[in-house]
C-alpha cells in the first residue's frame, strides 16, 4: 500500500502490533526521477519515511488482511484506509533463496570473501569464510571492500590491528590472513561479537574481540574504523589515543560530502586525506604525527 511519510511509520508499527509478520517501508519512487535517498545515522536529523511511502506487510495465510489493515489504521486513528493490493507468497526453500543471493566477492587481486556453500574461485588466493548473518560486514558494501583493499595495501607483516566497531569481524579476521600479528576487534552490539568470534574460529585465526565497556590499552599500527561519520568524529580523541606514534589510521563507511567534517575531527593527530573511493563513499587515511 502506497501512504505518505505522516503515516507511513506509525501504520508499520501498528501492522506490527496487530499480528504482522514483517513490515518493510521503500521509496514508492524508487527509480524514477523523484527518487529520495535517506542518509540515517546517530546525531543526524533526517527525515524518518520518503514523501510517498510503499509499505509491504507480510502476513500469515489464515489472517484477513482487510481486519489486519483496519485494525491498525484505527490503532493510530487513521479514519480513511490506504487502498492496497494482495500478492500470495508461495513456499520456498528460503535458506537457499537466500544463499544464491551471496556469492563469492572479489574484493582485490588475490583476497576474496566466500560464503561457506560456495567454492573459492581462486584456491590460491586469501579466501575469508563469511556468511551473511547478524551482523554488518560481508564485503558486499563499499565502504567494507573499501578497508579491506586499504588493509590489504598497508599491511606488510606482524602488524598490530585495532577494528573499531567490527561487526562481523571481517576487517579484524582480514588483517591476520594477511599477515598481520596481532588484530583485536570493538564493538557495541553483543551479537556483533558473537559473529565476529564465529567467523574468527572459522576462519582459523586467533582475532580478540570485546566491547566498548571493556578497558583496553592496545596499541596499534593501524586502526581501521568502518562506522558512521557523525560516531567517528565522537570518537576521534579515543580511536588517536590507540594509534602508536607514526601508524596509520583508516575511516569509513562515509559519504563524499562528509569527508571535510570527518577530516577536521582528526587532524589534532592525523595528517589526513581522502585515500579511495568507491561510488558515493570514500575512505579517508590518517598518519599519526
Amino acid at each position: 500500500m502506497r501512504t505518505d511519510a505522516r503515516v507511513a511509520d506509525d501504520l508499520s508499527d501498528a501492522l506490527l502490533e496487530q499480528g504482522a509478520l514483517s513490515v518493510s517501508v521503500e521509496d514508492a519512487s524508487a527509480g524514477t526521477a523523484d527518487e529520495a535517498p535517506l542518509y540515517g545515522e546517530p546525531g543526524m536529523p533526517v527525515e524518518t519515511a520518503w514523501p510517498q511511502s510503499l509499505i509491504n506487510a507480510l502476513c500469515e495465510p489464515r489472517m484477513d488482511p482487510a481486519q489486519l489493515l483496519a485494525a491498525a489504521c484505527a490503532r493510530i486513528g487513521l479514519e480513511q484506509v490506504p487502498g492496497y493490493r494482495l500478492e500470495p507468497v508461495a513456499e520456498e526453500d528460503w535458506v537457499r533463496r537466500s544463499q544464491s543471493q551471496f556469492e563469492p566477492i572479489r574484493i582485490a587481486e588475490k583476497l576474496w570473501i566466500v560464503p561457506s556453500w560456495a567454492t573459492a574461485p581462486d584456491p590460491e588466493a586469501v579466501n575469508l569464510v563469511l556468511d551473511p548473518g547478524l551482523a554488518f560486514g560481508t564485503g558486499s558494501h563499499p565502504s567494507t571492500r573499501l578497508c579491506l583493499q586499504w588493509l590489504q595495501r598497508a599491511i606488510r607483516g606482524g602488524e598490530r590491528i585495532l577494528d573499531y566497531g567490527c561487526g562481523s569481524g571481517i576487517l579484524a579476521i582480514a588483517a591476520l590472513r594477511l599477515g598481520a600479528g596481532a588484530a583485536l576487534g570493538v564493538d557495541v552490539d553483543p551479537l556483533a561479537l558473537v559473529a565476529a568470534r564465529a567467523n574468527a574460529q572459522r576462519n582459523r585465526v586467533e582475532a580478540r574481540f570485546i566491547d566498548t565497556e571493556t578497558a583496553t590499552d592496545f596499541q596499534a599500527d593501524l586502526v581501521v574504523a568502518n562506522i558512521l561519520a557523525n560516531p567517528l568524529i565522537l570518537l576521534a580523541p579515543l580511536l588517536a589515543g590507540h594509534a602508536r606514534k607514526g601508524g596509520r589510521i583508516a575511516l569509513s563507511g562515509i559519504l563524499a560530502a562528509q569527508a571535510q567534517e570527518v577530516m577536521q575531527a582528526y587532524t589534532p593527530w592525523f595528517e589526513m586525506a581522502v585515500r579511495e573511493r568507491d561510488g558515493d563513499w570514500v575512505l579517508l587515511e590518517g598518519l599519526r604525527a
